[in-house]
């Protein structure tokens, strides 16, 4: 990829957009309909089985992504951009002398989507959105995802689309966006990836902000650092078997996934530690077409080598205690065991940085849990209770406001997060306490796996601007409304009546 290519695809697309954003916002809604179709039909296994070998997912999850998550994009895409064209003036003068109306106009220039490995559908979710709504766009796939990627092009076009509308441009990142965002006719960025990269490209658009020709629509989400804060009043196997899923799900690769869990030091130390350290010794780790693996390798080798320096740092540090996990082997594949540190410092690195991998690091907090309530507990839940019952003195308790605080003030992050407790009033603390801790915020179930049209994602901080991707607010990023007003009876006299 270089400047020569990107800027043909810029003027192959600004061509091709008189004829895309003429259509009617029905004609274009049916392509992606179609679309939608194919890839629930006839290309449906072809998504799952490019996302496992591309991206390493397992059957399950890359029909979740691949498959369900594209298809709810396309068709709830549709639905939102018709509840948008029905936003009109709600009232026009009652004499019926003039029509006002609103038009949904696609921005003047063209998009540029980038798109992750992570998620198939991310990458058909942010070039068609900008599209759907009568945009050409710049598509930037992952070199990880490349034929994922390819083939969702390719059922685009065979829905409908008309050449050019749909740059696709895979290969060099700089080389894209060194010609891209310095084009006068950039009209947007819609992005998905690191907090770093998205930075640097905010910064690249500002330090060429008088080159546009107009200002450009910047929607992003980046990273997260997301949460399980637990209650002493939660369903503590609940919690285990949320917890195993939303940290280590696709091997912890998703911007959403369980990277630190605060609960209470009692209900950890006699229950949920010796529970989660059991759960995990089932876990599989194998390979993509493995049907029984649980988790698979982790993207590439550049990413083995940053997870496995985080993983060393907190092995050789010695307030870190190493729970489960902890193992990396590179040698077939970039194998790394699901890992759960606990820690005493509740800003340890691992508590603060995203890591994008399997690895949870668990900071228990002193509680006021009696004894007497910690054998009850244990006495209920003797599947997983320890053979010998330690108690590990706190000597300065937490109120559970406080736990909220440090929940909130821990990282840059504001991506998702998830509260578990049966105590309502617990419950609507910590709502109003991390109202701006995570954009999706989950009570009672873990912080991954938000479904379109249902809940719709992202996060603010430095995990994103917060657009709503599978939402109708999203759409309105790309669009640059007209407000239109006719008059149908000719003015008689330039006078005001009062001057008659």
């Amino acid at each position: 990829l270089d400047s020569i290519v990107v800027n043909d695809a810029i003027d192959g697309a600004l061509e091709a957009k008189t004829q895309w954003a003429g259509l009617s916002q029905d004609e274009r809604n049916s392509v992606f309909l179609k679309a939608a179709a194919l890839a629930a039909g006839p290309w449906r296994q072809r998504l799952n089985a490019a996302t496992m070998l591309g991206q390493g997912k397992t059957v399950w999850q890359a029909e979740i992504d691949a498959a369900v998550e594209t298809i709810d994009f396309w068709r709830f895409a549709a639905r939102w951009s018709e509840k948008i064209y029905e936003m009109q003036p709600p009232e026009n003068e009652k004499n019926c002398t003039i029509w006002n109306r609103m038009e949904f106009r696609p921005l003047e220039g063209f998009v540029a989507a980038i798109t992750p490995f992570n998620f198939l559908a991310i990458g058909a979710n942010l070039p068609s959105s900008a599209v759907i709504m009568g945009n050409v766009a710049l598509w930037k796939p992952a070199e990880n995802a490349m034929l994922g990627s390819y083939y969702i092009y390719q059922i685009l076009k065979e829905a409908g689309l008309p050449d050019g509308v749909i740059q696709f441009l895979p290969g060099d990142g700089k080389a894209f966006s060194d010609v891209a965002l310095k084009h006068k006719m950039f009209a947007g960025l819609h992005f998905t990836g690191s907090t770093t990269v998205f930075n640097s490209l905010w910064k690249q658009v500002a330090e060429n902000l008088d080159n546009y020709k107009s200002y450009p629509r910047i929607v992003g989400e980046t990273g997260g650092k997301n949460f399980h804060v637990v209650h002493k009043s939660a369903d503590f196997k609940h919690v285990v078997n949320s917890t195993v899923r939303g940290a280590f799900e696709y091997q912890g690769q998703k911007c959403s996934a369980t990277s630190r869990m605060y609960l209470p030091a009692g209900i950890w130390n006699s229950f949920v530690k010796s529970a989660l350290v059991s759960e995990l010794a089932s876990v599989k780790l194998g390979a993509a077409d493995d049907f029984t693996s649980f988790i698979t390798a982790v993207i590439n080798e550049r990413s083995f080598d940053r997870i496995q320096g985080y993983i060393s740092r907190a092995i050789e540090n010695k307030d870190v205690k190493l729970i489960a996990g902890g193992h990396c082997d590179k040698s077939v594949g970039y194998f790394i065991e699901p890992t759960v540190f606990e820690v005493s410092d509740p800003h340890y690195e691992t508590m603060e940085e995203e890591i994008f991998g399997p690895v949870l690091t668990v900071y228990p907090y002193p509680d006021e849990m009696e004894w007497n309530d910690v054998l009850k507990l244990v006495d209920s839940t003797s599947q997983y209770a320890l053979k010998e019952l330690t108690v590990y003195p706190y000597p300065d308790e937490m109120e559970w406001k406080d736990v909220l605080k440090l929940v909130d003030s821990t990282s840059q992050y504001a991506l998702t997060g998830a509260v578990f407790a049966q105590d309502r009033s617990a419950i609507e603390e910590a709502r109003e306490a991390l109202r701006d801790s995570a954009g999706n915020f989950y009570v009672n179930d873990k912080s991954t796996g938000s479904i379109v049209g249902q809940q719709p994602f992202g996060g603010s901080r430095k995990s994103g601007t917060n657009d709503k991707s599978g939402s109708a607010s999203n759409l309105m990023r790309w669009v640059s409304p007209r407000s239109e007003k006719e008059l149908f009876v000719p003015l008689q006299d330039w006078r005001y009546p009062s001057m008659l």
